[in-house]
């Protein structure tokens, strides 16, 4: 039997993995997501996270790939009713940011792409400052009364922003988020830990991070900088390599080890001892799957995890 975790205040239970969908008619063309997709949900996999911008910014593409694939995927299969669908607003080219007519119009183009009627999870992607917080919480409220999205999510606001969209959302009986999706793993602990995290206890929210393996520093297979050359997240995963990210990555080896798992595993396993609902980590080859797979299910030891915290403890 499969592991869920349950999205709090919904009747939606999780693999305790989400899928990201970012690699979608991007670095996986169209057959070679199908198989990742296959082999996901094969394995017990049933959440899957995607955005309307993804991939806007690979040459050639204007956003929108990763739901046109996905919904081609879905009408393929015949599988939506088995899948946790969740998308987000606020970046596509066509539809930039969170005026109320915006997101309208974001959400049926996604429907559209994504062959289906309604989303699980939408998420507001990216805070529009333009936009007061109320404004924006009263938009997302009406998606979810036209049936177009279940749920609502945010991403990356400010913690005072998120804070009072929750906050007006409760007072005046909005849709409430049920989930917040941050930047959060072992090198990158500090905004979660002390911003975040008190306000998903608070108002009982998910919590879905992107970055789980910090764009490939945490599966190891960096060890220099001159492993790096050439790789298309080299400006994203530069920013680690120090001697105290090298060191998170020595102590999840020793780990991986000593378990006989993958680092990556490892690595996923740490954020949901860590009391995150649910990691989001791509595979861009089915290859790549088993490591994420398996890190929903291993169960570290309060030894392994407090070693873990004070490895990454400059990062905290």
């Amino acid at each position: 039997m499969t592991h869920r975790n349950s999205i709090p205040r919904t009747n939606l239970s999780i693999f305790p993995l989400n899928l990201g969908g970012n690699t979608f008619g991007w670095t996986s063309d169209r057959e070679g997501s199908f198989a990742v997709l296959d082999a996901f949900v094969e394995a017990g996999g049933n959440f899957i996270d995607t955005a309307d911008v993804y991939s806007a910014w690979a040459e050639g593409h204007s956003g929108g790939e990763s739901e046109t694939v996905l919904g081609e995927w879905l009408s393929a299969r015949g599988r939506r009713e088995d899948v946790v669908i969740a998308t987000k607003a606020g970046q596509h080219p066509e539809h930039s940011g969170q005026a109320r007519d915006t997101v309208h119009q974001a959400i049926d183009a996604s429907l559209n792409r994504l062959q289906t009627d309604y989303v699980d999870l939408y998420y507001a992607h990216f805070d529009d400052e333009d936009v007061p917080v109320e404004d924006q919480a009263r938009t997302y409220d009406e998606i979810v009364q036209s049936g177009k999205a279940r749920h609502i999510g945010i991403s990356n606001y400010s913690p005072e922003r998120m804070r009072r969209w929750f906050e007006y959302a409760y007072v005046e009986q909005l849709a409430l988020p049920v989930a917040i999706q941050p930047h959060y793993n072992l090198v990158t602990r500090k905004d979660f830990e002390s911003g975040y995290a008190p306000i998903a206890r608070e108002f009982d929210a998910a919590v879905f991070p992107y970055f789980s393996l910090a764009s490939g520093f945490l599966t190891g297979k960096y060890r220099s900088l001159e492993d790096l050359r050439g790789i298309e997240r080299q400006q994203l995963t530069e920013g680690y390599f120090s001697e105290e990210g090298l060191a998170v990555v020595a102590q999840l080896r020793e780990i991986a080890e000593r378990r006989d798992v993958e680092i990556p595993s490892v690595a996923l396993a740490w954020l949901l001892a860590k009391g995150v609902t649910a990691p989001i980590a791509s595979a861009r080859t089915t290859e790549q799957l088993p490591a994420l797979l398996e890190g929903a299910s291993l169960s570290l030891t309060g030894d392994e995890v407090a070693a873990l915290d004070r490895a990454s403890a400059p990062f905290a």
